[in-house]
């Protein structure tokens, strides 16, 4: 063997061994990226459990100060009952339709001021909202874990590596809540 010959064979061994790196590499990046989308859409499950647990106490609170309230209380019953099952984006449109209902819950809640001094209506009410802060968080989180996800199976030469897997979806705002408030003085 010349040193032609060893020089090629050299070089197409140094460069079968990059590009199996290269494959390891983006492997384990991409099933890395899904095991955090996993575990993201985890810690919005958890917090989506808490809320889930903690509505029906708030519920019972308001009840006795407003029961003529029905329509508002059947929609939380409802949405409530629509967060346990489903796909992650059914799960979070049930979870919008919950945040939606209790705005309602909440604005009755303004109508009595005896509900509002009352102690246990006011610590369901902060408790609600360190759990709404914490979903929010954590959408946040797992829409950035799709985000690096989708771009990394999306360029090259991620794609290339990608073998069939695609895009997951963004945890998305309901429409309605897009738009700003309007504050009345």
């Amino acid at each position: 063997m010349d040193i032609l010959t060893i020089g090629i064979i050299g070089a197409i061994v140094v460069i079968v061994l990059i590009l199996v790196g290269l494959y390891f590499s983006y492997y384990n990046r991409i099933r890395q990226y899904e095991n955090q989308i996993d575990e993201a859409w985890s810690q919005i499950d958890v917090q989506l459990k808490k809320r889930y647990d903690l509505v029906p106490n708030l519920v019972e609170t308001v009840k006795g100060y407003a029961a003529h309230e029905k329509e508002i209380f059947e929609k939380v019953a409802q949405a409530r009952a629509g967060m346990i099952q489903g796909t992650p984006q059914e799960r979070m449109d049930s979870s919008n339709m919950l945040t939606s209902t209790l705005r309602q819950l909440f604005a009755v809640a303004e109508a009595y001021p005896l509900l509002k001094a009352n102690e246990n209506f006011k610590l369901l009410q902060e408790q609600l909202q360190g759990i709404e802060d914490k979903i929010a968080y954590a959408r946040q989180f797992y829409n950035t874990s799709v985000l690096n996800f989708n771009n990394l199976i999306t360029t090259i030469p991620g794609a290339w590596f990608a073998g069939g897997r695609t895009k997951h979806e963004f945890l998305n705002i309901p429409e309605g809540e897009r738009q700003v408030p309007k504050v009345q003085f």
